[in-house]
């Protein structure tokens, strides 16, 4: 695959939040190293790693997750086609955290070095990258609000308009439909159910017509509705055109 072929998710995301010039897209483009692919349940980093490179999805899910002291496994943020899943990890060089594939991924590296001269020579892209990582934040804390604040139903429904919104931003999803090609064990993971637990959700969600999930494919039937559900406010993904 074709170093500028792999980087159109993030390029897509990036231009819906401002406009990129071919220079800069040629600059994102060089950034990448050869891709290779990591089977789903395998670790693409693990707790305590010091990366010298922050590791970019082309293709597949992956997940941040942290272990408890009983061996318990909590996911923190699904990352998608077009996201940096450690981009951060140039800064803390120690990682606190990991990262497994929840489906079969292809993942490309950037260099930490390369990844300082950009940011010594590219002023607007080292603010959207910086941006990047903002809204990981952003992410982070709505799933705090909705892990405490919401019910099982609210949780997955937020979940479903979060990640169609992600994808769609990256080109990856339109029509209300995209691939989720994960285990209701791992959705019980992020969303601190058991997987019976999750199916009488999804069975629910059916039974209001709100969504279809079949063969690792979603269909969203009735958008607002499955948003007021969520109570989903897409504004903290800053997936609008705003000069950064």
């Amino acid at each position: 695959m074709a170093p500028s072929s792999a980087i159109a998710p993030l390029i897509e995301k990036m231009a819906r939040r401002d406009a990129i010039s071919p220079a800069e897209r040629q600059a994102l483009s060089t950034l990448l190293g050869p891709v290779r692919t990591v089977a789903a349940g395998k670790m693409l980093i693990e707790p305590g790693d010091r990366p010298s490179f922050s590791t970019f999805l082309v293709s597949g899910l992956c997940a941040r997750f942290s272990l408890t002291p009983n061996g318990g496994r909590q996911l923190t943020e699904i990352n998608v086609p077009g996201d940096f899943v450690d981009l951060h990890s140039m800064l803390m060089r120690q990682m606190d955290h990991g990262v497994i594939a929840l489906a079969d991924c292809v993942i490309a590296p950037a260099a930490h070095d390369d990844l300082r001269r950009l940011t010594e020579t590219a002023a607007h892209l080292t603010r959207l990258l910086w941006l990047e990582t903002v809204v990981d934040g952003a992410i982070h804390r709505q799933w705090l609000v909705t892990l405490g604040q919401q019910n099982a139903a609210s949780r997955m429904a937020h979940l479903v308009c979060e990640l169609y919104c992600r994808l769609e931003a990256a080109g990856l999803a339109c029509d209300q439909r995209f691939g989720l090609p994960i285990t209701q064990a791992d959705l019980g993971d992020v969303l601190g159910l058991s997987q019976v637990h999750v199916n009488r959700v999804l069975m629910e969600l059916r039974r209001q017509d709100l969504l279809e999930w079949k063969a690792g494919q979603v269909t969203i039937k009735d958008w607002p509705g499955l948003v007021r559900l969520g109570a989903f406010d897409p504004t903290y993904l800053r997936l609008h055109r705003d000069a950064v």
